[in-house]
């Protein structure tokens, strides 16, 4: 088995759009079951929003340990921490969007 690299773990760790299928192409059975799929591999959906709530929380903490000693290193903690916060919006959204809205037929 192919061993994969450490960047792609990273990604896969952080973003999840490697997941889901694309449902704007293809006849009406292929789209209905590209929506199947990624309804059904919304459920990781949470296990992302865990994620980057964890890192914002810990990004966050360590800028505002870090403000005292060198306001340049806290900016390096503060940015990921604040972005922590509009991608668990966007991952809200798209669980909503999976769990509330009919197919895209």
């Amino acid at each position: 088995m192919a061993e994969t690299s450490f960047l792609t773990l990273l990604y896969r760790y952080l973003f999840f759009g490697w997941l889901f299928r694309d449902v704007r192409g293809g006849n009406l059975f292929e789209r209905a079951a590209a929506w199947r799929h990624n309804c059904n591999q919304s459920r990781w959906l949470g296990v992302y929003a865990r994620r980057w709530a964890v890192m914002g929380f810990v990004c966050y903490g360590l800028g505002a340990v870090t403000e005292l000693q060198s306001q340049l290193l806290s900016v390096v903690f503060y940015v990921p921490g604040v972005l922590a916060l509009p991608v668990n919006a966007v991952i809200a959204v798209l669980w909503l969007g999976f769990k509330l809205l009919p197919g895209p037929f």
